[in-house]
């Protein structure tokens, strides 16, 4: 039987567009929440709206939890184009650095859940998806100490894009603010909600292409070993 090597960075399907735009997004509304975030903490202030100074009031209250959370994100966001682009494949130090931001990130995530302001529905969303972040890190870490390329980058992308899922979770806030005055919903009704929708559209967007990509490659010829997932 003729062997077929493993797909190398540069055989790999190209990604659809939707993904490209999407992880994009992301980005920059996950750089753009930090920012605002860090700029409130500074500089507080109660002109806006009743419930954004309420939500301002409530970060400021644990202001140094806040700050050991979101700002190692914000490095792991502006360093995760540098992982998850075959462009950048050639720099090794960004996954090295990934990792322990990633632990980071988690380990404060379960720590600022004990000030969730959506209540048990949004501390569940954060216990189960930090979960599944910290160990799709875990695994991506574990394969990449044995030297196993490609399931090493799946397991990050997995984590990339399950910590995107915050930036995913802000239109769906915006929506429900933006309804707050027909629903009467307030953000501690809501939050858990955008929590669960926003997280759980990334995972399963991230999924479903995964798994169609893998699923091409067995039907294209069942010898080859099933293709990694990269962002061209």
């Amino acid at each position: 039987m003729t062997t077929i090597p493993r797909p190398t960075p540069s055989t790999l399907p190209r990604s659809p567009l939707w993904l490209r735009i999407g992880f994009w997004i992301c980005v920059i509304i996950a750089v753009a929440v930090v920012l605002r975030r860090l700029l409130a903490l500074a500089s507080p202030s109660h002109s806006g709206p009743p419930q954004m100074a309420g939500l301002d009031d409530a970060f400021a209250s644990h202001a140094a939890l806040t700050l050991a959370h979101i700002i190692p994100a914000l490095l792991f966001v502006l360093l995760a184009p540098f992982a998850a682009f075959t462009r950048f494949s050639h720099l090794k130090w960004p996954e090295r650095i990934l990792f322990p931001l990633g632990a980071v990130v988690g380990a404060t995530a379960y720590a600022m859940s004990a000030y969730s302001i959506g209540g048990w529905t949004e501390r569940s969303a954060v216990f189960f998806f930090d979960s599944l972040f910290l160990y799709s890190l875990a695994r991506s870490f574990r394969h990449r100490q044995r030297g196993e390329s490609a399931p090493q980058r799946r397991w990050l992308l997995r984590a990339i894009a399950i910590l995107l899922g915050i930036a995913t979770t802000r239109p769906v806030m915006g929506v429900f603010f933006a309804t707050s005055a027909a629903t009467h919903l307030v953000p501690s009704q809501f939050f858990g909600i955008a929590f669960w929708i926003g997280f759980s559209v990334n995972v399963l967007a991230f999924e479903l292409w995964l798994r169609s990509v893998e699923r091409r490659s067995q039907h294209q010829n069942t010898d080859t070993v099933p293709a990694s997932c990269a962002l061209p």
